[in-house]
């Protein structure tokens, strides 16, 4: 009996001593990461590009919202008038540019002409008087006074001669390229200015930028706005994340990509599911509200945890624990 409890007491420290060597060298299994987090829905400040006063409020508090919905208008009439001002100031610089790319009408050259031809007229005579005169200086039948007053009128008189035939082959030519130039300029500082008033009037209507719920209806119908002024709150359908934050010795397994199951208070036992997509590269103070069973002065990495299934009985800043139910070397 006695070599019996010998050779049992001596197979109970092999048996020891294989687990001890087991446990020391064999890789084990982590055991699976449980984190605690809170809903995080991002939420959008919807306001007008333009100031004005509210007309319409379409939507209230807790209506749920689909992409291009028409939500909020403001009083469209100041938009409307500065439109029609617009058009009218378009209008006026495209007949400007027209007028000077039609040039003269032909009844202006024909009267041009006629006027050139009189100036011509008068300078033949002034000229035929001017020699005359210098005849008859030569005989002493008039001063010399009498003969600079008569070349002085020649001169005048071819001067004004000149200016015509300038002036008829300016209207022969047409008007000058930079001048057209310039009515073109003009013509597109009017278009971008309609351009603008068309983009105010449509901005007086506020569409819903994607799938939602209305949180908050900041303003009432007769409020004067100014333009980026808050006048709803939008918290979007998708996507719906999970903030949560885990410590360095388990930022081995929170790898993104790998599954996650979220459960709620709730919903205890039908977890919605959904997948790591970013953790943070540095390290940060666990935050108050984030309940661990370490120490909160440890050092932790924040977590977003995309969700798949989300529904709307997720909601902004709800406690949610999250489950990694698989090894992280899957």
């Amino acid at each position: 009996m006695k070599k019996k409890g010998i050779i049992l007491l001596i197979l109970i420290i092999l048996i020891a001593v294989a687990a001890w060597l087991t446990w020391q060298f064999f890789p084990r299994k982590p055991p699976n990461l449980t984190l605690y987090g809170n809903v995080d829905i991002r939420t959008v400040d919807l306001s007008f590009r333009v100031g004005g006063r509210l007309q319409t409020q379409y939507v209230d508090e807790g209506d749920s919202v689909k992409p291009g919905m028409l939500l909020s208008q403001l009083d469209p009439q100041p938009q409307q008038i500065s439109l029609m001002n617009a058009q009218a100031n378009v209008a006026n610089a495209q007949a400007s540019l027209d007028l000077l790319n039609a040039g003269y009408r032909s009844e202006e050259i024909a009267q041009v002409e006629a006027a050139m031809q009189q100036q011509e007229s008068a300078y033949r005579y002034a000229d035929s008087f001017y020699l005359r005169q210098a005849a008859l200086v030569k005989s002493g039948a008039i001063s010399a006074n009498e003969l600079d007053n008569a070349r002085t009128a020649r001169n005048q008189a071819r001067a004004n001669l000149q200016a015509a035939n300038d002036k008829l082959a300016q209207y022969r030519k047409g008007n000058r390229p930079q001048e057209i130039a310039q009515a073109q300029a003009m013509l597109k500082q009017a278009q971008a200015q309609r351009a603008q008033a068309e983009l105010d009037l449509k901005d007086a209507v506020l569409y819903s930028p994607s799938a939602g719920t209305i949180l908050t209806r900041v303003v009432e119908p007769g409020s004067m706005l100014s333009a980026g002024s808050t006048v709803l709150s939008l918290s979007l359908t998708s996507p719906v994340w999970i903030r949560t934050y885990v410590s360095e010795t388990q930022l081995s397994q929170a790898q993104p990509g790998r599954t996650v199951l979220i459960y709620t208070d709730s919903r205890p036992d039908r977890p919605y599911h959904g997948k790591i997509g970013f953790v943070s590269p540095s390290a940060e103070f666990t935050p108050k509200t984030v309940e661990t069973a370490d120490l909160r002065t440890h050092l932790v990495y924040r977590l977003r945890i995309i969700v798949n299934d989300a529904d709307a009985s997720l909601r902004q800043g709800m406690p949610v624990t999250l489950t990694l139910a698989e090894p992280a070397n899957e």
